[in-house]
């Protein structure tokens, strides 16, 4: 009985740890965050137009507004919103793994999330994804007691939820529609005629919720005609699920992710499938333990139905978007640990899940997501008013442009519009791109920079304008004198090379 205290001891000190690692990082803000913030800076009014062109739901960046009113707009400050929402999932999980599993299960699901490299990397990123999980744990949450006790407060919250869900992330819409179907069949097939009668209330009360899109509605279909991921290619769906998998655990990268994947796909097998005998044995069931059976069917066809909506329409799939089914996934994940009936074998699954992903927590804190700082700190400290800043593409504009907005006295135009860099405009991106002359960009830059230098910030293989970026340098090459500044590195996220082009 004394190795109880100390466990739980134990398992504070990593969960402080994790509190800690979500709100670490060294890396300056990559493309997606830097342009989430350009948006959020923007009068409410503004942010709906300029989303028209970017191809995302409102509610994060209007929190993001607000926050940044509060608290400004500094890398600290910005990332510190999704530091705040995911250290708030916590005891949502917490209480989560209590349902399903008592206090050993919610020891075991906080420590999972709390000490996940994934929920470490959306801690840290300025974007909408530690919203997600939050909403996803609290949704679990409202919807398991909305079942049991179906009354008018659960049934508001589970309405809530959902229309938060739904105007955050486009990928969870499929949850929605996962969840309603389950909830459908739930109130036509469970054996009680009470069980019934609470699934219509709650499915009701999710339809309810969804409608709050329908707000949303006219930007959305604007956005489908226009955006897409032309930053992407469409995927497999069964590429889909271990692309998930991987970054569930971590980075591709690292070697420590594939051991920590192994587990997170063990787990849930064993959660789905396995009884424990006695300490030393598990058996199999092929007709899936009830316990999680909702839950892993819930977030299997999550990926499914939008690994192959995604594939149909053209566009792609980023590991980001599974933070829609991350809190369900982790909540099985605890349940397979609940297998073991042996508390030292137990303990030891929990630690070693625990100590790899504080590793992932590490690298995080050091992982640098894109080179815009060393881009901007020659052009901060070399270039002189009148220079001019070219761009190839527009993708590479918001995050270095954060980091000279005070530099003084440069033009800076973007590929393929010669638009400010502040911005990228996704509608018809594509097709503008390739009716742009690379040659005239390239020209427009020299004639804008007379006898002053030009910067040019560009990337090796951004999807479908190798090309034109390509073209622009050579004309740029054949008009000035040459010098690579910065150059290309496969280990940053996001590549920003520079070539100074100085007036001969």
């Amino acid at each position: 009985m004394r190795r109880r205290p100390l466990l739980v001891l134990g398992a504070l000190g990593l969960v402080a740890a994790g509190l800690v690692l979500r709100f670490a990082t060294r890396s300056d803000l990559w493309f997606d965050e830097a342009l989430s913030v350009n948006i959020a800076k923007l009068p409410l009014g503004d942010i709906v137009d300029q989303l028209r062109h970017d191809g995302h739901p409102p509610l994060y960046y209007f929190l993001l507004h607000f926050w940044i009113e509060a608290f400004g707009d500094g890398d600290v400050a910005v990332r510190a919103l999704s530091g705040v929402l995911s250290v708030a999932t916590l005891p949502l999980v917490w209480f989560a793994g209590r349902r399903i599993a008592g206090r050993a299960g919610a020891w075991s699901a906080l420590l999972i999330v709390g000490l996940s490299p994934y929920a470490f990397r959306y801690a840290t990123e300025a974007r909408m994804y530690a919203l997600v999980m939050l909403f996803v744990a609290a949704g679990y949450l409202a919807l398991r007691n909305a079942l049991e006790t179906p009354t008018f407060g659960w049934l508001a919250f589970v309405a809530g939820i959902t229309a938060g869900l739904v105007l955050t992330q486009y990928w969870d819409l499929y949850l929605v529609a996962i969840v309603g179907a389950g909830l459908l069949y739930r109130a036509c097939r469970a054996p009680e005629a009470s069980d019934r009668q609470a699934a219509r209330r709650v499915f009701a009360a999710v339809a309810i919720g969804a409608l709050a899109f329908a707000a949303w509605l006219p930007v959305f279909l604007d956005q489908i005609g226009s955006t897409g991921t032309p930053w992407g290619d469409p995927q497999f769906p069964w590429v889909v699920v271990p692309r998930a998998l991987i970054a569930f655990a971590g980075s591709e990268y690292d070697g420590e992710a594939y051991m920590l994947a192994f587990l997170l796909l063990l787990l849930p097998l064993l959660a789905l499938f396995g009884r424990a005998i006695d300490r030393r044995r598990i058996e199999l069931d092929l007709r899936t333990r009830p316990a999680v059976r909702w839950e892993a069917a819930t977030a299997f066809g999550v990926l499914v139905v939008g690994a192959a909506i995604s594939y149909v329409t053209d566009t792609t799939f980023a590991p980001r978007y599974a933070a829609t089914i991350f809190p369900v996934v982790a909540l099985v994940v605890a349940l397979g640990i609940m297998v073991f009936s042996d508390l030292r074998l137990r303990t030891a699954v929990l630690a070693l899940i625990a100590l790899l992903g504080l590793a992932g927590g590490a690298r995080n804190v050091t992982y640098e997501r894109t080179q815009a700082g060393r881009a901007a700190e020659v052009i901060a400290e070399e270039s002189a008013p009148g220079d001019v800043v070219a761009y190839c593409s527009d993708q590479l504009g918001p995050d270095v442009s954060r980091l000279i907005r005070d530099v003084e006295g440069l033009e800076q135009i973007t590929f393929p519009d010669a638009a400010r860099p502040d911005f990228v405009n996704w509608s018809e991106y594509l097709e503008r791109a390739r009716a742009a002359d690379p040659a005239a960009f390239a020209q427009d830059a020299i004639t804008r920079a007379g006898d002053h230098t030009v910067w040019f910030v560009w990337s090796p293989g951004l999807n479908h304008l190798e090309v034109p970026c390509a073209k622009i340098g050579e004309t740029l090459d054949a008009a000035r004198s040459t010098e690579i500044r910065v150059f290309p590195d496969a280990d940053v996220l996001e590549v920003r090379a520079l070539t100074e082009y100085r007036a001969e």
